[in-house]
C-alpha cells in the first residue's frame, strides 16, 4: 500500500474514518451542512496543514479522452507538490465528486511508491487483481468511505428496501453517482441484491450482495460476453414504462428459478442502463436448482 508513517492511519477505511471525525466535529462547531464533503477543499487544506513540504497545490477540471476518470499528478516545476486533475468532460457530477476522493486515497496512500504520479481509467477502477488493479480498489474504498461514512449511511437506509428511489436520495445526499450509492448499499445490505450495468444491449459489470453471492447468484461478465435478457427493461428501453419503479419478473428472465424485481434508469441517451435487482427473501432450496 505504499510507505507507512508512524501515527497515521494505515488503511483506507482507516484514513476515511481520520477524516470523517475532523470534519464532523468541524461542521458541528460551525453549524455547517455535514454532506456532502468537498473533496477539493478538504485535499488542499488538509495536507497543506499536515504535509506542508508535499501539499495537493491544484484541483482542476480538465478535458480528457473519455478512457480517463482522474489523475494525481507531482508538480513538474515545484519540487514536493501535487495536483489533483478530473476529467471534466464527465458530465455527471457525482462520478467527478466520486473520482475527487478517489484521487485523494491514492495521495494518501500510494503518492510514495508512485512518485510519478497515478492515471486512472474506468478499466483499472474496476479491476482489482492486479497489483495496481488493489491499489485502485483501496483508493475506491477510501473514497466510498469518505464521501459516505457509514454512520450517517446506515441512518439513511434503515428502514428502506432498496429501490432506485433510495439510491437516487444516496445520491443526492452525498453528490455520489446513482453506481457508488448502490456499490455502498450493497456492501451493507441483507437483502439479496445485484447492481448491472450494461451498455449496447450487453452486461458490462455487475456486482452482488454478499447474501446473494453466497447463494451462487452471480456474472462473470469480465470473463465473458453476456447478453441482457430480452424481456428485461434494461433491453426493451421502453420510456412509457415505469422503469425506475420496475417490474417483476417471472422465471426465466433474469433467473431460471427464480423471480427478479428489476429496477432501471437509462444515461447516455439509452445506450447506457443502470438496473438494480432484487431477489427473494431466500434461495431456492438447492436441490431443487
Amino acid at each position: 500500500m505504499g510507505q507507512k508513517e508512524v501515527g497515521r492511519p494505515a488503511t483506507p477505511k482507516a484514513w476515511a474514518n481520520h477524516l470523517s471525525k475532523m470534519l464532523r466535529v468541524f461542521h458541528e462547531i460551525h453549524g455547517l451542512d455535514r454532506f456532502p464533503v468537498d473533496v477539493a477543499a478538504v485535499a488542499q487544506e488538509y495536507s497543506r496543514q499536515v504535509y506542508p513540504d508535499e501539499p495537493i497545490s491544484l484541483v482542476h477540471g480538465q478535458v480528457m479522452s473519455n478512457r480517463f476518470e482522474g489523475m494525481l499528478l507531482p508538480n513538474p516545476h515545484k519540487k514536493g507538490e501535487w495536483g489533483i486533475l478530473y476529467n471534466s468532460a464527465i458530465v455527471s457530477k457525482g462520478r467527478q465528486n466520486y473520482t475527487l476522493g478517489h484521487e485523494l486515497g491514492h495521495y494518501l496512500l500510494h503518492r510514495h511508491s508512485s512518485p510519478g504520479g497515478i492515471q486512472c481509467t474506468t478499466r483499472d477502477m474496476l479491476d482489482w487483481k492486479s497489483e495496481y488493479g488493489q491499489m485502485e480498489a483501496q483508493a475506491n474504498t477510501f473514497s466510498s468511505f469518505l464521501l459516505m461514512p457509514l454512520d450517517d449511511f446506515r441512518v439513511q437506509v434503515t428502514g428502506h428496501r432498496g429501490s432506485i428511489e433510495l439510491m437516487e436520495h444516496l445520491a443526492n445526499r452525498y453528490a455520489v453517482s446513482i453506481s457508488a450509492a448502490t456499490l455502498k448499499w450493497l456492501s451493507i445490505t441483507d437483502q439479496r441484491a445485484m447492481l448491472v450495468v450494461s451498455k449496447n444491449g450487453f452486461i458490462d459489470w455487475s456486482w452482488c450482495s454478499e447474501r446473494l453471492l453466497k447463494s451462487g447468484v452471480f456474472f462473470r461478465a469480465r470473463q465473458e460476453t453476456i447478453e441482457l435478457p430480452c424481456l428485461s427493461l434494461a433491453a426493451r428501453k421502453n420510456t412509457s414504462l415505469d422503469n425506475a419503479k420496475g417490474v417483476v419478473h417471472p422465471t426465466g428472465i433474469w433467473s431460471a428459478d427464480e423471480k427478479v424485481h428489476e429496477m432501471t434508469i437509462f444515461s447516455d441517451p439509452l445506450e447506457m442502463a443502470i438496473s438494480l435487482l432484487i431477489f427473494p427473501k431466500n434461495p431456492p432450496d438447492r436441490g431443487q436448482r
